[in-house]
């Protein structure tokens, strides 16, 4: 079920709320251009600044938006276990088919502590992808620890943005080959996916999507000479969104293309006009617009 390109989603805003009518429509696009599924309200959603309502409130539409077609992997982390168990219960509630859980950032907990943390959260009896992204939570879950959650009825994968391709293969063995392995890092997902991977949860699909979605389905027939063909096309567009906070990069993108404003919260900020150029010369060399 978990495989092929899944937009890190953007949570679209106009004056300061979430627009929700704009939420939909995305949904509905990102679904007829090919994405494999939708991963609404982690970093890219915005959601160190959503309220607790709000952050509900747009898992709730995605899902609604969805219905079905796709699957829907709410964002439901948080350095608070009691309030990773409310996300993480909410994404059953309202139908979800996974939730996407961070290690805890800031406090950051021991191994053992994170064991703990996903221990409690795999008792509420929903799939659980586990976010391993040490250059935000300043805490690198290792193998072996991810090894022992994986063993968990309700602990079935890993988006890894550690940017360690040779995680892959030690997350193998320690996790078992049928341990879902998800790249957090649009450059090296060809590479991620030759190590063992089976998808990416990516910022470029907000902005890429039939694109990212090809190359996704190349490296899972084992075409990769296509792959590489598509990876040349949305190279420099990697690149770009990321010159600044990425969410900052694919709104951007997207207004370019017709489909959202580019309103983002404090602290983040709209983009500087040399890294506008940059991402406008990358849609263009990727053929996404004129």
């Amino acid at each position: 079920m978990f495989k092929g390109s899944m937009p890190a989603l953007v949570t679209p805003f106009t004056n300061g709320a979430v627009d929700f009518g704009a939420l939909e429509k995305l949904v509905d696009w990102q679904i007829t251009e090919g994405s494999h599924g939708l991963v609404p309200v982690g970093t890219t959603g915005e959601s160190p600044t959503l309220s607790h309502e709000e952050h509900e409130a747009v898992i709730k539409a995605v899902v609604k938006t969805a219905a079905g077609r796709v699957p829907v992997i709410a964002g439901a982390g948080s350095n608070n276990t009691v309030e990773a168990l409310r996300f993480v219960q909410f994404a059953k509630d309202v139908g979800a088919e996974a939730a996407l859980v961070v290690t805890p950032y800031y406090n950051k907990p021991t191994q053992r502590g994170m064991i703990a943390h996903f221990e409690a959260l795999n008792e509420v009896g929903i799939p659980i992808i586990i976010y391993n992204i040490p250059p935000r939570s300043v805490v690198d879950m290792m193998p072996d620890t991810m090894g022992a959650l994986a063993k968990l009825p309700n602990i079935i994968g890993v988006k890894d943005a550690t940017g360690d391709l040779s995680r892959v293969p030690k997350q193998r063995i320690t996790c078992g080959t049928d341990f879902v392995q998800l790249s957090g890092e649009d450059a090296t997902a060809i590479g991620f996916n030759a190590q063992g991977g089976v998808g990416c949860i990516s910022v470029t699909a907000n902005v890429a999507p039939a694109l990212c979605a090809a190359m996704q389905e190349a490296t899972l027939r084992g075409d990769y000479a296509a792959a590489l063909e598509y990876q040349d096309k949305l190279m420099p567009l990697h690149e770009a969104i990321f010159l600044e906070p990425g969410v900052a990069g694919a709104k951007y993108g997207l207004s370019l293309l017709g489909r959202a404003n580019d309103e983002v919260r404090l602290p983040l900020t709209t983009l500087s006009d040399a890294t506008k150029a940059r991402i406008k010369s990358a849609m263009q060399h990727a053929g996404l617009i004129a």
